[in-house]
């Protein structure tokens, strides 16, 4: 009798007991964003190691994805691909079934950007010449490649959310008349405006929603081609007088996010949000690292928290050095802009070929794209970093409460659909044990050394 109650009791347990799905990857290589097939079970067994409790009762920001800068050559080597290949691999990166990633956010360029394989914008004149009222704006290069390739992404995935980042405007309107630096003149504002506007149109016109643009991609980069220095006050002047009421005359839906440059220079997105005319306007900032630190990006929100946070662009430098740049990413962009209230995480960039071609004159020559296309595909540290948060944590999770226990930074979400997910990295040298512990139960698991997980339940 005694046994049977024990039995009965084990089953009750176990039937209670709630399974953790587990992906991981380790920085050696050995193993890539694959599913475990261990039991990992939440049960009321308690032990002594240290735990990360989740608490889903403290919540912050929903976020809206994961993803990627599609840039112009992306798309270009995407194009040239022959249909049957191409058609596997944005299915890969795009779809939201078990066996894919599901990008769920993009970053595009407004023209070109330095990873296009010339410079141009959508109303290039000769020299000397103006076109103040835009009779020739066309977005004839955009048709060639990128416009197509984002046609057959939105059939894979229609709610995929897009972002709009231009390098330079017109040469015309700048104040060196080049393509590289210079100054947006004061006397174009409402025509450069205007020229964003147009573009939000026509691409509408082509079944391709503009979700949001930045102002101008790193502001206070004017060296790279094509760029443009735009200042902070040249900035909120630029919002409050003449892109605000532009957008706002044209009924466009589209979100103005600010700033899109280092996590070293808070004091640029605070001072255009201090600005009451220019912050009405903006839905929030967007964040590079190239210099300061994540927890910048809190400094931010805590500034102003009624206003969204976005994190926009980090490159991965060729040749890979590829358990570094695995661990350090995770650490600062998935964990740590997350947890400093980004909406989204993006790599710099998509795709590559195996000379990081194309690029400008003057542009990035050793970006490595989250994929390398050559004679075949060939998937680099960007694409295993944020498969681990794309394909789990969807559009509409929110960040929810965690705790860093032994050096294990993490971080937390509520999905959707109810589902909790949690990305832990192990960066030491070695093996460590722990617990999970969530609504009073407890998940003992363990992480090789130098090993990304994430955990679903």
């Amino acid at each position: 009798m005694k046994i049977n109650l024990l039995f009965l009791l084990f089953l009750t347990l176990v039937a209670r007991a709630q399974e953790a799905e587990l992906w991981i990857t380790k920085s050696d290589q050995s193993i890539l964003f694959q599913k475990q097939f261990n039991k990992s079970v939440f049960g009321p067994i308690t032990n002594t190691l240290p735990s990360i409790y989740v608490d889903d009762t403290k919540r912050f920001q929903t976020m809206d994805g994961f993803g990627y800068t599609l840039t112009g050559g992306s798309a270009q080597l995407l194009a040239r691909m022959n249909n049957a290949d191409r058609a596997q691999l944005l299915q890969e990166l795009f779809a939201t079934d078990q066996n894919n990633i599901g990008v769920s956010y993009l970053r595009i360029s407004i023209g070109a950007s330095d990873l296009s394989d010339h410079v141009f914008t959508y109303n290039d004149m000769p020299a000397g010449k103006t076109d103040p009222t835009l009779s020739q704006f066309t977005l004839a290069e955009e048709k060639k490649e990128l416009i197509p390739v984002l046609k057959q992404i939105l059939k894979i995935n229609p709610q995929i959310k897009i972002l709009g980042s231009p390098w330079t405007p017109p040469t015309w309107m700048k104040t060196n008349g080049a393509s590289k630096g210079g100054s947006l003149k004061p006397e174009f504002y409402d025509v450069y405006a205007r020229y964003l506007v147009k573009y939000i149109q026509e691409m509408q016109k082509e079944g391709i929603r503009i979700d949001a643009i930045t102002v101008q991609n790193e502001p206070l980069h004017p060296g790279n081609n094509p760029s443009l220095l735009m200042p902070q006050d040249e900035q909120t002047a630029f919002i409050k007088k003449s892109l605000g009421p532009a957008f706002t005359a044209a009924k466009v839906a589209t979100k103005i996010i600010v700033y899109d440059h280092n996590a070293d220079r808070p004091d640029y997105p605070i001072s255009i949000l201090n600005d009451p005319e220019a912050r009405k306007y903006v839905d929030g900032s967007a964040f590079h690292l190239y210099g300061g630190n994540v927890e910048a990006l809190q400094d931010v929100h805590e500034a102003h928290p009624d206003k969204n946070v976005y994190f926009t662009e980090q490159w991965i430098g060729a040749p890979a050095n590829f358990g570094g740049d695995l661990l350090w990413h995770v650490k600062n962009l998935i964990i740590g802009a997350s947890k400093n209230w980004a909406k989204t995480v993006l790599e710099w960039n998509l795709a590559a070929d195996p000379d990081q071609k194309p690029f400008t004159d003057g542009g990035c020559t050793a970006c490595l794209g989250a994929v390398t296309i050559g004679e075949k595909v060939s998937r680099n540290p960007a694409y295993y970093i944020i498969a681990h948060a794309s394909k789990f944590v969807r559009p509409g999770s929110v960040r929810i409460a965690s705790n860093v226990t032994m050096s294990l930074s993490n971080v937390a979400f509520k999905t959707p659909t109810g589902q909790t997910v949690l990305i832990v990295m192990n960066e030491s040298d070695k093996p460590v044990e722990f617990n999970i512990r969530y609504k009073g139960k407890q998940n003992m698991s363990a992480l090789s050394a130098k090993t990304v997980a994430t955990f679903i339940w």
